[in-house]
């Protein structure tokens, strides 16, 4: 056993005996009066453009203020499902660097994130679904990520407990298969990089709200906060569920509307199902953790609200469309079932970049997808900040894009969420 092993294995011990505290993973800091940079939000696009900006571009005077506690909104309430097989170029390539930053951020943090790539499956239920996967798994293809459609025999020995017989109402004719696909720990990837981003020297402000923005002569000045005022020539905007009202507090409009997103959780049984399964036409996916519980979702509510709250008729509709497809779960108990905030674009596209006001950034509208593209939209922000301009993975997906009518058109592999 090296020296280094040695310690860390006598430094555990020791502590376990003695119960002395363990040290802060982050201190604790006075808020400045002028940071470089500020970011708004606390949860996985927030720090790792925080983390990104200190490691790749060395700019530390960076403040990440959160109203709660980092995680506490959209990174804390979802389920954290990584893929990259999209329907168009631009979104496929773009969330296809991410699976590649996840892969390697376990030992990119020093921090366990705990990323399992067990395939992402996504079903077909008619002639006109398969002819979808077919199309998405050409256009998968063609950038270089492993997608494939595969048949009933293969995806029952993939997934033994779906129902791939004729006898279900939506009959399972096919899916399209993404090995690269996975599942990934919410907190532990909040944590690895706040935790890397603040021992490069950046300040992690929470229970500090913004509360306004001062702008002059068309450029950011001045960040408002529960606790001060911060002069600030660049503040970027990574939240989810307030988005739109944080960038109206810099005058600038974003077409945003705020819908809430149910899951629900089982109790934990002996391992099943290894890959993460989708579909479409029933609105529903699920995955099982390492830990046993199922991790069930659907699509978004059909209105406008910040409500945070499960809902009786989610709960039955999930269940029904789940045991169509695995009808020998319905014995298992759900214990819990919560809500997050997802904003949502018209063409179901996030919108990052920059905005009319100078130095006024954003990466929001991110609807039922920002976890999985987190790694990379914080590296890609983190290089527009430096810089001073979009990269080509965002450029694609900049505000500008609703006033020129460039729209994205990821609908049919983002609005069911997963």
């Amino acid at each position: 056993m090296n020296q280094k092993a040695r310690f860390s294995a006598w430094g555990l011990f020791k502590r376990g005996l003695t119960r002395s505290h363990w040290p802060r993973v982050w201190d604790h800091h006075e808020l400045r009066d002028s940071y470089d940079v500020v970011i708004v939000g606390g949860g996985v696009h927030g720090l790792a453009t925080a983390y990104y900006l200190a490691r790749n571009h060395g700019i530390t005077n960076v403040a990440v203020v959160e109203k709660s506690y980092i995680g506490s909104g959209g990174s804390g309430r979802n389920t954290a499902i990584v893929r990259s097989n999209y329907l168009t170029p631009e979104g496929s390539k773009f969330y296809d660097r991410s699976v590649e930053l996840y892969e390697h951020l376990a030992a990119d943090l020093n921090f366990n994130v705990m990323f399992e790539q067990r395939g992402h499956m996504t079903l077909a239920h008619s002639d006109s679904s398969l002819r979808t996967m077919r199309w998405r798994a050409e256009v998968n293809k063609l950038q270089g990520i492993d997608s494939s459609v595969i048949g009933p025999e293969e995806i029952k020995s993939l997934a033994p407990f779906l129902d791939t017989s004729d006898h279900p109402r939506y009959p399972i004719l096919g899916a399209l298969w993404h090995p690269p696909g996975g599942i990934v720990r919410h907190d532990a990837v909040v944590w690895g990089y706040a935790r890397a981003a603040a021992a490069l020297g950046v300040h992690i402000h929470q229970g500090t709200e913004l509360t306004g923005i001062e702008v002059e002569s068309g450029r950011v000045a001045v960040a408002q906060t529960s606790r001060g005022d911060i002069a600030t020539s660049t503040i970027v905007n990574c939240t989810a569920g307030w988005a739109s009202l944080v960038a109206k507090m810099a005058g600038v409009r974003l077409p945003i509307i705020t819908r809430p997103l149910q899951a629900a959780v089982t109790e934990p049984v002996r391992q099943f199902l290894h890959p993460v399964v989708v579909s479409g036409s029933l609105h529903t996916y699920v995955s099982q953790t390492a830990r046993g519980e199922l991790v069930f979702g659907a699509s978004v509510d059909p209105f406008a609200s910040y409500s945070t709250r499960g809902s009786l008729e989610f709960a039955t509709g999930l269940a029904t469309h789940v045991l169509e497809l695995m009808p020998a779960i319905s014995k298992m108990r759900m214990l819990r079932q919560w809500a997050g905030l997802c904003d949502m674009t018209p063409d179901f596209g996030p919108i990052i970049g920059p905005t009319p006001v100078d130095g006024f950034y954003v990466d929001v509208g991110w609807g039922t997808y920002g976890f999985k593209a987190g790694p990379v939209a914080g590296e890609s922000v983190a290089e527009m900040v430096a810089n001073g301009r979009p990269g080509s993975l965002i450029e694609p997906f900049g505000l500008e894009r609703f006033h020129a009518g460039t729209l994205t058109a990821e609908k049919g592999a983002a609005a069911v969420g997963h």
